[in-house]
């Protein structure tokens, strides 16, 4: 069963790397009332920089778009703000997941984890730890076809964009 997509905006903010920016960036989301749906933050090819992915639902917030940008713009800190066109970028999202595996069962996952191009970390006696890099909706079908063997821990990065070439 796929899982509907909810409509979402993806932010990426380019911000001086120092103490307190994530802080404060996140605190302005939540003084709005903004729900952030996804959150990934690393530093970019120059050390002075960090680059945070941000996923709202500003549909179903009070606030626009414009709004939560221009108040990102006036934050110390804040060197770049970009919205991104799902239709005009390219998104990946890493998912590693436990699933309960009996030896009978094993062969039907590897299949079909070999057929979207995931990867096994480790095998246990009763268990398989596996990890896929995938759009976010291959990442959600996958993961509903994992729920039929059993998940025990699944933990995942949430979305990374950048604009398509």
């Amino acid at each position: 069963m796929k899982k509907v997509q909810p409509s979402y905006k993806t932010l990426v903010i380019t911000v001086e790397n120092k103490f307190g920016v994530l802080a404060r960036v996140s605190g302005l989301f939540s003084r709005r009332g903004v729900n952030i749906k996804s959150l990934a933050v690393a530093p970019t090819d120059k050390d002075e920089f960090s680059r945070i992915t941000v996923d709202v639902d500003i549909e179903l917030e009070s606030v626009s778009l414009d709004q939560i940008i221009n108040q990102l713009e006036k934050l110390i800190n804040v060197v770049e703000i970009r919205a991104l066109d799902p239709s005009q970028s390219v998104e990946r999202e890493l998912m590693i997941v436990t699933v309960k595996a009996e030896a009978n069962e094993r062969d039907e996952l590897v299949e079909n984890l070999d057929k979207v191009g995931g990867k096994v970390l480790n095998i246990g006696t009763d268990s398989m730890m596996l990890s896929l890099v995938g759009t976010p909706s291959l990442i959600d079908d996958f993961e509903s076809f994992l729920s039929n063997f059993g998940i025990v821990e699944l933990q995942r990065t949430g979305r990374v964009a950048l604009d398509a070439l």
